[in-house]
């Protein structure tokens, strides 16, 4: 065999033998990474971090809490994770929502509102283990709690006294109880209230057209009644002012046996006659003005020099 056949058989089995090492280092990658996948989607090594906890299912049955800050392992078979609790502060909105809920107050007028539950939870054994679905049971609850608190309380109430009505409504949920009896939302639970928002309290849309037609109607009202009491107090004026003339003008002219009084009244007449002439109030030429005696002709008076 030549030396070039030597060569070119060393050639091949160098090339075979890198070939058959980057197979198996490739082999060896995927192997360790379909394991590496296999524990993170089984959550076999699980890590729980601050302020959270979790809650994990043994083979038998039992529930335990891991509320230790770190890296944790379980057997993928005997043990699963039932689910990840946090412990910070958490909402929780009226009806399950951010939106106003509707309401029918004492007098059964229908309101608009809105509520915040700030709560944390503290005892994990009591939220997590002896409650199924304790966040359906617990919003549950507080709906009931307050609807009941809001439609006992009186439409002013709800309106005006809101902070009174909010702290009725934070005392009811931190220290009542659910049931005469039984036991509070904190102790059923194993949760601390913190606090309570009345956010919103409204009337309806329709309501508030229907208040604010109300209102424009009773201002115009009042300010009806109020013209009409100017124009009365301005017309028994004049009146008093009217007789107070008439008896100033009876008793220096007039005689006691009272012979003089139907003169008297005939030149207030004329008087007030001549008054609308000189005001041409209905755009008349001339006023008659007849004699208080009857044995004088009429008298035809011309225009004001202002209206020639």
């Amino acid at each position: 065999m030549s030396e070039r056949q030597v060569m070119k058989v060393f050639q091949r089995a160098f090339i075979s033998r890198i070939s058959r090492i980057v197979l198996l280092i490739i082999l060896l990658l995927a192997v360790v990474y379909g394991a590496v996948a296999a524990v993170y989607a089984t959550r076999t090594i699980f890590k729980v971090k601050m302020n959270y906890a979790v809650v994990l299912e043994k083979l038998g049955g039992k529930r335990q809490a891991v509320t230790e800050v770190g890296w944790h392992a379980r057997l993928p078979i005997f043990t699963r994770i039932e689910q990840e609790v946090t412990l910070m502060n958490q909402i929780m909105h009226l009806g399950g929502t951010s939106e106003p809920r509707r309401i029918i107050s004492k007098e059964n007028v229908a309101l608009w509102t809105s509520a915040l539950l700030t709560y944390r939870i503290n005892d994990l054994k009591t939220w997590a283990i002896e409650n199924l679905q304790p966040m359906t049971l617990l919003q549950g609850d507080y709906d009931g709690i307050v609807k009941d608190l809001l439609q006992s309380e009186p439409v002013n109430q709800l309106i005006s006294s809101r902070p009174t009505v909010k702290e009725k409504i934070f005392r009811a949920l931190k220290s009542s109880p659910i049931n005469e009896g039984g036991p509070t939302l904190e102790e059923k639970y194993g949760i601390e209230i913190v606090s309570f928002v009345l956010k919103e309290t409204r009337f309806g849309d329709n309501l508030v057209e229907a208040s604010e037609e109300k209102k424009r109607r009773e201002l115009i009202a009042e300010a009806e009644n109020y013209a009409a009491d100017q124009e009365a107090s301005r017309i028994k004026k004049l009146y008093a002012a009217y007789l107070e003339g008439i008896r100033s003008l009876q008793k220096e002219v007039g005689r006691p046996d009272g012979t003089t009084d139907t003169a008297l009244l005939q030149f207030l007449v004329q008087q007030k006659w001549a008054a609308a002439y000189e005001k041409n109030q209905t755009g008349q030429n001339t006023v008659v003005i007849q004699n208080t005696e009857g044995s004088s002709p009429p008298i035809t008076l011309p225009l004001p020099e202002a209206q020639r």
